[in-house]
């Protein structure tokens, strides 16, 4: 969650000491799915089920496992714990309620689905949790965190819950300052972090309702560096998601859903000095694709008390931008749309995908803040209107005589008494209700034409399961290739970036491959782009590929397709863009030249030249009909 105190207060003074100078309402209840069938995956900017049916996440976040613990003290005392909430390094609450009781709480208030913090740390904790922790579920005493959160899932998904597994935090402590917490690699290697990746998605295999993977939470700046999106060094977030997320699907668990949250802050929040939330802004310029076409679901986290350029700190560490609660209705529409919505509302983009808001949440009895209620009220209301899949943070919280953290849903005082939001006294009710009941998209979804960018500016970007099981196709080029069953249709002049697509096919290249590093192909009479060299695709073979040395064009990779070979022309993109008059795909190279072939055609060449001056970047492609 992202800070109620701030990291930036730790950031600073780090900097100034380093640097020089009751019952849900019926019709709520209706909505939930009466049932579904894993795996999900995603069509166009909806979720679907194995069946194509809309799957929406009205999800929650039940924390505990990622921990609570401040960072100083003991970890035993409840005062050294957020909000005095003491997990016990395990989903918060089951001290104080049997877990059967808390799971139909979730069905009760409208929830489908559950969003599950762990930390790293948690994984390799192999001290059993204390029988305090657990003391109002027996059956869990002696068991390692781990172990308790396995029973966690099993029970979720037995109730008919779809569980996505959130890694929140590298350490078992509260998140989200300067904590060691940071980056995925903020305290551990990212080697590291990988292979619990892939233990946690292996181990859940075979429960088709662990749904999805939510690769890291809320990516930040620590004291000295921010995260980045594309650089390709050791921050960069762009790079680590996409890896992480193809090992997933390749070696761990084909079926998983994979979510990429947005970067949440960089820069040092001084009024004077650059800082932000960058939020999924660069997913415009560069998005994901992964090896499954269908997997890829983006998020971003909202919360009243922070801003678009505001930390969310009071006092030190607080600038003067505005909070996203000082915003009108009108202006927190538009920010909102360009920092998140717009990825699930702009269609037949490279970036087009689902977008979960996977935490937003405020205060409840005890919120007295007129601007903070509003926010909350305005923001539900962009949710509904967005038909917007979410996630509630938090779901379980502690109260004692209906007084405590209030921000939960769902409460219990140490006798195991619940608080929930429809006691009657809680102001939230009412939108949460509205919110639960809100009627969207259902039924089947048809499918959709796939847009997908390559972008091997850093390493090889193969997107292919079938190349990448084969050997190596271009010894020390940086290789590009579309997800299988996909073609190339679009490059850039500069830049290195491809875009790809499955629009207007039956089927897609499956077939053999062909390297192409000379004109072999371009017949007699037939020289579509005279005096330029030609990497032409043999008779019924499409683009689906190609390799870079640097800036230059190095090979053409050709699969066969069933697609026709009679006829083409040459697109010139040399000297400004040429993709016809309403192009698909969206700019998928931002700032540079770009050519793109028509969706009734196929790319069937590449043409590019060696005259002094040049690079040997793409000049050309050779587009032919299906």
């Amino acid at each position: 969650m992202t800070t109620r105190m701030s990291f930036l207060r730790a950031a600073l003074v780090a900097v100034l000491l380093l640097t020089p100078l009751t019952s849900l309402p019926a019709r709520a209840a209706d909505t939930q799915e009466a049932d579904w069938t894993g795996p999900l995956s995603t069509r166009g900017r909806w979720i679907v089920d194995a069946d194509g049916d809309r799957f929406k996440l009205r999800s929650g976040n039940w924390h505990g496992a990622s921990g609570t613990w401040n960072g100083s003290g003991s970890t035993e005392d409840d005062a050294n714990h957020h909000a005095g909430e003491n997990s016990g390094r395990i989903p918060l609450g089951l001290d104080r309620a049997p877990m059967a009781e808390i799971i139909s709480g979730f069905r009760e208030i409208g929830i489908n689905s559950i969003r599950l913090p762990f930390s790293n740390e948690m994984i390799r904790d192999t001290r059993p949790v204390t029988d305090d922790a657990v003391a109002a579920n027996p059956s869990l005493r002696g068991r390692t965190p781990l172990q308790v959160y396995d029973v966690v899932v099993r029970e979720l998904t037995a109730a008919g819950l779809a569980v996505i597994l959130n890694n929140h935090t590298n350490t078992t402590r509260w998140c989200c300052g300067v904590d060691g917490n940071e980056r995925w690699n903020a305290s551990q290697s990212t080697a590291s972090w990988e292979a619990d990746w892939l233990f946690m998605a292996s181990r859940y295999k075979d429960n088709e309702r662990v749904v999805g993977a939510d690769l890291y939470n809320e990516v930040r700046r620590n004291v000295w560096d921010d995260p980045n999106w594309g650089l390709g060094d050791n921050h960069d977030w762009f790079a680590a998601s996409q890896r992480v997320a193809d090992r997933i699907l390749t070696e761990a668990n084909p079926d998983l859903l994979i979510i990429v949250e947005g970067i949440n802050w960089t820069g040092i929040p001084v009024d004077g000095f650059a800082h932000e939330r960058p939020t999924l802004e660069p997913v415009r310029r560069l998005s994901h694709t992964l090896v499954d076409s269908g997997k890829l679901v983006y998020s971003a986290h909202f919360y009243g008390y922070t801003g678009p350029n505001h930390s969310g700190a009071t006092g030190i560490g607080e600038t003067s931008d505005p909070r996203y609660q000082d915003l009108s209705p009108t202006e927190l529409i538009s920010v909102l749309n360009r920092q998140a919505f717009y990825v699930a509302s702009e269609w037949d983009q490279h970036f087009t995908a689902p977008v979960w808001i996977s935490e937003f949440g405020v205060g409840g009895r005890e919120e007295n803040s007129a601007k903070a209620r509003a926010w909350f009220e305005n923001f539900v209301d962009h949710l509904i209107r967005m038909d917007a899949d979410f996630a509630y943070w938090p779901l379980v919280g502690w109260h004692e005589n209906r007084r405590g953290n209030g921000w939960a849903l769902l409460h219990w005082d140490a006798e195991g008494n619940r608080m929930g939001v429809h006691d009657g006294d809680d102001w939230r009710s009412a939108a949460w209700s509205r919110l639960i009941a809100a009627q969207g998209r259902t039924g089947y979804v048809a499918p959709v034409a796939d847009w997908s960018m390559l972008s091997p500016d850093h390493g090889d970007f193969i997107a292919s399961r079938r190349m990448r099981a084969r050997p190596d196709w271009d010894v020390g080029a940086r290789k590009a290739v579309c997800p299988d069953g996909q073609r190339l249709l679009g490059l850039s002049h500069t830049g290195n970036r491809g875009l790809c697509s499955d629009v207007g096919l039956s089927s897609g290249p499956t077939g053999g491959y062909e390297v192409v590093l000379d004109e072999r192909h371009v017949r007699p009479g037939q020289d579509w782009a005279g005096g330029y060299t030609k990497l032409q695709c043999p008779s019924g073979h499409a683009l689906t590929g190609y390799s870079v040395r640097g800036a230059a064009v190095s090979a053409a990779l050709c699969t066969q397709a069933p697609v026709g070979s009679a006829g083409g022309r040459t697109v010139w993109f040399d000297r400004s863009d040429n993709r016809g008059a309403s192009p698909k795909g969206g700019d998928f190279a931002h700032g540079h030249y770009k050519g793109q072939c028509a969706d009734d055609e196929y790319a069937a060449g590449i043409a590019y030249t060696g005259r002094i001056g040049s690079r040997k970047t793409p000049d050309a492609l050779y587009c032919r009909p299906l």
